[in-house]
């Protein structure tokens, strides 16, 4: 994996591992999903075009996932945001572009409004933002919602991982304390959005009220009809290089 070393710092009691590469500004931070790592097929990619280009690039993973310590049924969004401004505050300089994939698309907007001087750009892909509350809570039947209050705890069967995903009460009520749909998110820099057309986790007119909500003065959604949720074929990851690409010059110019 990667072209750096992966290394960790402690943050909160456990360790967060990380790989960073030195380059040009802006540093490009890659925040991944729900129970993905930084090993997965865009990241990687990722790390690839930073590497080919002379980018400043950082991964790394949260509390739970990947090569980072901590159990991932204690994790929560505003832990893992936490994580992620760590990150932002330990490991980088100037200016950043946040790439969120999923709920880490969430993640990024919340990474937005608390460092909104560091954050230079976002390129999200699928955002998952308030899913816990919009696209879980919202779909649960009414046994799942009592298991879940009553027991603390439900595992829902995954599509990418043979182990359930354990959805736990506290990342439930957790997530509503973390929304960020509830009104227009002021960000000043350019924001690109990619979204395939045929996801069944987030659907794209979920991504498509996300990019309404983002009040920038230069934003574009990128719907790929044929797309899955995870965006991984060529076709994608050549477009999602090509996107960061452009904010690379775009921002690299500023």
């Amino acid at each position: 994996m990667g072209f750096g070393q992966i290394e960790a710092f402690v943050h909160e009691g456990v360790n967060l591992a990380f790989e960073r590469q030195s380059g040009a500004a802006p540093t490009f931070v890659w925040l991944g999903g729900f129970k993905s790592d930084m090993a997965g097929t865009k990241a990687q990619r990722l790390a690839e075009w930073a590497h080919a280009r002379g980018q400043s690039f950082v991964r790394f993973d949260y509390s739970g996932h990947g090569q980072s310590g901590g159990a991932f049924a204690d994790g929560t969004i505003g832990a893992w945001a936490g994580d992620a401004i760590a990150v932002i505050d330990k490991l980088t300089a100037g200016p950043l572009v946040l790439v969120g994939s999923s709920m880490g698309g969430w993640i990024s907007l919340i990474a937005a409004r608390a460092r909104p001087e560091r954050i230079a750009g976002l390129l999200l892909i699928a955002p998952a933002a308030d899913f816990t509350e919009r696209l879980m809570w919202a779909s649960f039947p009414e046994d799942v919602r009592k298991q879940i209050m009553d027991g603390g705890r439900w595992e829902r069967p995954s599509a990418y991982d043979p182990e359930p995903y354990v959805i736990t009460r506290s990342l439930i009520e957790d997530g509503r304390r973390h929304l960020v749909m509830d009104g227009p998110t002021p960000f000043a820099g350019p924001v690109r959005m990619l979204q395939g057309g045929r996801d069944p986790d987030v659907p794209a007119a979920h991504t498509e009220a996300i990019h309404h909500l983002i009040d920038s003065p230069n934003k574009d959604f990128i719907l790929i009809g044929d797309g899955d949720h995870r965006l991984s074929r060529p076709q994608d990851l050549d477009l999602l290089t090509a996107t960061a690409d452009e904010l690379a010059r775009l921002l690299g110019e500023a």
